[in-house]
């Protein structure tokens, strides 16, 4: 069953916006229980598995290939106004592109702060786009999932990032342009999503009952050298 086919491609279909509540809710537990799994066996590191079973947790019986790699290009936008019109790298690249961007994650796992590390994960999944559909959803689970294995912990909270961040979106996609548009100028600059996300994460831990004294914090970090 994919609903995406059976609701004549409607995003916006009841029957399709159900499902997909229903899979952020499973992919929000299936979260938590890999941020646990992995401290309690003490392997903290990012891999292709996760970022592909997060994505199946996403978007399973809404589209085609959950979970995989995408088999074809796609576009970010609308087609009709370059301005807001971002095209992925192809998807023979995907491959290559996600090997590197796992290496790099886990080489700068020791150098980099929490909030810094989480930051690049979030560009540079949504840079890359490597899946069919549920790319950011996919992206600001890994960059949560990293962030809370950095800081050794699942963090408190009512709401967490990746739904601030949701609920932030022109302000999340206006830092994401930047960092793109950084990147593409050749010195990549994180630093106005990572304060972002850090102004976005003192916001969910003040919101836990009883209030945490202080949000998570970590010295400014440098991004990790421009990928390819």
């Amino acid at each position: 069953m994919i609903l995406f086919e059976i609701c004549a491609r409607n995003e916006a279909h009841p029957v399709y916006q159900q499902f997909e509540a229903a899979n952020g809710a499973r992919q929000y537990d299936f979260l938590r229980t890999l941020v646990e799994a992995c401290l309690a066996t003490g392997k903290p590191f990012l891999s292709a598995h996760i970022i592909k079973a997060l994505n199946f947790q996403a978007i399973t019986c809404l589209h085609t290939n959950a979970g995989e790699y995408r088999p074809c290009q796609v576009h970010v936008g609308n087609p009709a106004d370059p301005a807001t019109l971002y095209v992925p790298p192809a998807d023979y690249l995907v491959d290559s592109y996600m090997d590197d961007f796992v290496n790099t994650t886990n080489r700068e796992w020791e150098k980099a702060d929490p909030l810094t590390l989480g930051a690049f994960v979030l560009w540079r999944l949504n840079h890359i786009h490597p899946f069919i559909n549920g790319n950011g959803r996919s992206a600001r689970a890994a960059s949560y999932f990293v962030i809370c294995l950095k800081l050794q912990g699942w963090l408190p909270g009512t709401t967490i990032l990746p739904e601030l961040l949701r609920q932030n979106r022109t302000e999340y996609v206006a830092v994401l342009k930047a960092a793109d548009a950084s990147y593409n100028a050749g010195s990549l600059d994180l630093a106005p999503l990572r304060n972002l996300i850090e102004r976005l994460l003192i916001q969910q831990v003040s919101s836990a009952t009883p209030p945490i004294a202080a949000a998570p914090q970590g010295a400014q970090g440098t991004p990790p050298a421009n990928p390819p």
